[in-house]
Parts: structure tokens; sequence; C-alpha cells
């Protein structure tokens, strides 16, 4: 019988879920399996992957056969990286001490890249927040400037300036263009030029 670790899916339309599961090749997707060892959910954020990871290396070294999604998951996970040290200690390549060490040292490696991910992806979304922020106060502070001049339109449209202040501007406008108007030279200074 040919053993398949596969997904089967689940959920309501446009927002699967998948279950991980261990299954004959000849059953159907959504049908009967053998073994469920774990969840995927791709909706989140960040793909949420739920694995038992000692029951997926169990079935990978009794010779299960992994559709491509589910090894892309488990090469993630570093279960496929485990079943290759394992096969190394069974051939006598390394030791087992060897084999724990070399798959410590790459989870904490894979550890510190999924945070790197994270904190980069958080830094992103924070930093689209700010700036939509920024932009918003802008449009804001624009619309609330139009407002205010509107406004000061129709209170001077409203109350009309009293005849005694129209009075004063229209001297103080004719007062100044006649200081400041440039003296003409007499014909006697252009004589001296």
């Amino acid at each position: 019988m040919a053993v398949k670790i596969r997904l089967a899916r689940r959920g309501r339309k446009k927002l699967a879920m998948y279950d991980v599961v261990v299954a004959d090749a000849r059953a159907p997707r959504d049908g009967r399996f053998i073994e469920k060892i774990g969840t995927y959910n791709p909706n989140a954020p960040v793909a949420a992957i739920e694995l038992d990871n000692e029951k997926a290396f169990q079935w990978l070294m009794n010779g299960a056969q992994p559709t491509d999604t589910v090894k892309a998951m488990l090469s993630y996970r570093g279960i496929l990286y485990r079943k290759h040290l394992q096969i190394g200690v069974i051939k006598g390549a390394l030791t087992q001490e060897d084999a724990d060490k070399k798959l410590e040292a790459w989870t904490k490696e894979k550890g510190a890249q999924i945070e790197g991910k994270e904190k980069q992806l958080s830094d992103k979304k924070a930093a689209d927040k700010k700036a939509r922020l920024e932009a918003e106060t802008k449009v804001n502070e624009a619309r609330a400037e139009a407002i205010r001049k509107r406004q000061e339109e129709a209170e001077a449209a409203a109350n009309p300036p009293k005849e005694e202040e129209v009075a004063e501007q229209e001297a103080s406008t004719e007062e100044a263009p006649a200081a400041e108007a440039p003296k003409e030279e007499t014909p006697e200074e252009k004589k001296e030029d």
C-alpha cells in the first residue's frame, strides 16, 4: 500500500484550512485517512503550520511520501533535514550526537530567520500605519483651513464693514501711494548730470 502525507481540505468557501494527514494514495483527497498529524492555515497573516514533528518524522522514516506542498512544510520545520541526518547515522557517516548538534544549530538559525522576518513585517506594518496617519493629518489640516476661510468669508458677508471703517481704509490707501511716488527731477538737476 502506497502511503502519502498530504493535505485534506476543510473549512468554508474562500477560507479553507487543511489537515495534514497520512493516507493511502488511492483514497480521495478529503476522504479516508490513516492518521492526522497536523494542521495548516494559509489564511493567517503568517501561514500557521502546526505539526506533530515526531509522528511526521516516524512516517517519513517508514516510507511515507509527502506531496509537494507538505514536503515544503516539512522542510520549513526541519523534519526532512532530520531525516537526512538520521539516514547518515544509520549508514555510519556520523554519530547520533553529531546529528543532534547539527539539527539544533539549524533549528536556532531557522528560528532567528523567522523572528527577523516577523520583526521586519511588523516594522513595515507600523511604518505604513504611521505614513497613513501623517497623510490623514495633512488632509485634515487642509480641510480645517478651508473651513476656517469659508467661515471668515461668511462672517464678512454677514457683517459688512461700517461706513466709517470703509472711509478710513480708503483714506489710508490714498495716502500710501502718494508717499511712495518717486520725486521728479527738476531741469536744473538734469543739467548737472
